[in-house]
């Protein structure tokens, strides 16, 4: 059985001075799964490479003029901070650097055993990272589909009857409607039709209005073709709520809905008409 490869995990060197870096890049290419996206020579430009190039992982030296290593930490935002290995030629620095929650510490001049090492505890904690995103990702899920807060897989487990039942009424082709944190979930076949105003889309549903920010060509993307079918650049209809239809002189038709609306069909999309008998 072939063994797989190792996730590359993206990385940033930091050292003021150029032969550290030049050393601990060529030990890292002796190493699987590492691929250097940048090297800083001091606190500041560290700062600034962290912020744009999100590195999973950053070799980080701690004696450095201007900015040292622990105000580099202290510089980046906490909820976005990569995986940290100091670098460092004084062994006292080792409890600070753990207080400072660093994966590792390594001594200068960097032992090959040793960068083996850091490595193999920042796939680590990597993995656990990974698995704990999934599972959040996951808790995530099932609150959408409860309508419960589940934040623990207890939790999941009292919620699991409610999570069934709503699961298979979703099926039913519905909208998700977002607005300031609250998702209202409009079934499909029960809109009448939808307009277009600016950056909005105005979702007409049994004499209500539900306002969404989208774009027509997004919103169509999540709506089912069977029903809901674009007449118009600026207008889609639900092709079961057209009650009649009305030629114009110039080509379009006037379509009018059950609801009493009337809206234009534009002759570009004169080829929806065969669907209105359906």
């Amino acid at each position: 059985m072939s063994k797989q490869p190792a996730r590359v995990i993206r990385t940033l060197i930091v050292d003021d001075e150029s032969l550290a870096r030049r050393g601990l890049e060529l030990r890292l290419a002796k190493q699987s799964g590492i691929e250097i996206i940048g090297q800083a020579e001091n606190g500041r430009q560290a700062v600034k490479m962290v912020t744009e190039l999100s590195p999973e992982l950053v070799f980080l030296d701690i004696q450095m003029p201007g900015m040292n290593g622990f105000e580099v930490i202290r510089s980046l935002n906490p909820l976005k901070l990569p995986m940290i290995i100091f670098v460092t030629a004084f062994d006292q620095y080792a409890i600070k650097a753990f207080a400072a929650n660093a994966i590792d510490y390594l001594l200068k001049p960097i032992d090959d055993s040793r960068l083996h090492q850091a490595l193999f505890k920042a796939r680590e904690r990597l993995n656990q990272n990974r698995a704990q995103q999934q599972q959040k990702s996951l808790l995530r899920v099932v609150s959408n589909l409860s309508g419960e807060n589940v934040n623990s897989y207890q939790q999941l487990e009292q919620h699991k009857n409610k999570i069934l039942r709503n699961s298979n009424q979703q099926q039913i082709p519905k909208l998700a409607i977002r607005d300031a944190g609250t998702t209202t979930w409009v079934i499909q076949d029960n809109i009448d039709w939808i307009d277009a105003a600016g950056d909005y889309m105005c979702v007409h549903e049994n004499g209500k209005t539900h306002i969404m920010r989208t774009t027509m060509k997004a919103l169509e993307a999540e709506l089912n073709a069977d029903i809901l079918q674009r007449i118009h650049r600026s207008t889609i209809v639900n092709i079961h709520k057209v009650q009649r239809m009305q030629s114009h002189i110039n080509g379009e038709y006037f379509l009018t809905l059950n609801c009493g609306e009337v809206v234009k069909l534009s002759r570009s999309y004169k080829h929806k008409l065969a669907t209105f008998g359906q």
